[in-house]
């Protein structure tokens, strides 16, 4: 099976000048956004938290987590972003595609928009 990569511009701020564009793997399977420490600082997003994650090979490991606005297609959203140090992969995770309204199609595996959140 393919992989999927969206070109997402974010930002530490809404109305922030200052932006990077990235094309990021998408991965259902991680719960939030992991995005390069060093581009996060640069943009001047701060950690807010730590969190613990379990690795692929049953590590736990201890990050920093933070917030950030992602641009896809022109539309923005707040979304919860891990701070990723080096060795670790850059990935746009399930809460940012829920933020945006948008979903990964099983069949084609392009992102698309959602026709609906689930409310309940």
């Amino acid at each position: 099976m393919g992989e999927t990569y969206v070109k997402v511009r974010i930002r530490a701020l809404p109305t922030s000048p200052e932006y990077e564009e990235l094309s990021l793997l998408v991965d259902t399977g991680a719960v939030y956004s992991w995005i390069s420490r060093n581009l996060l600082e640069n943009l001047r997003a701060k950690p807010v938290r730590k969190g613990r994650f379990k690795t692929i090979k049953g590590e736990i490991i201890s990050r920093d987590v933070g917030h950030i606005f992602i641009e896809y297609e022109g539309e923005v959203a707040p979304t919860t972003v891990v701070f990723a140090e080096e060795g670790d992969e850059s990935v746009f995770g399930l809460h940012a595609l829920e933020s945006l309204g948008l979903e990964v199609d099983p069949t084609t595996r392009q992102v698309r928009r959602s026709e609906a959140l689930i409310a309940l």
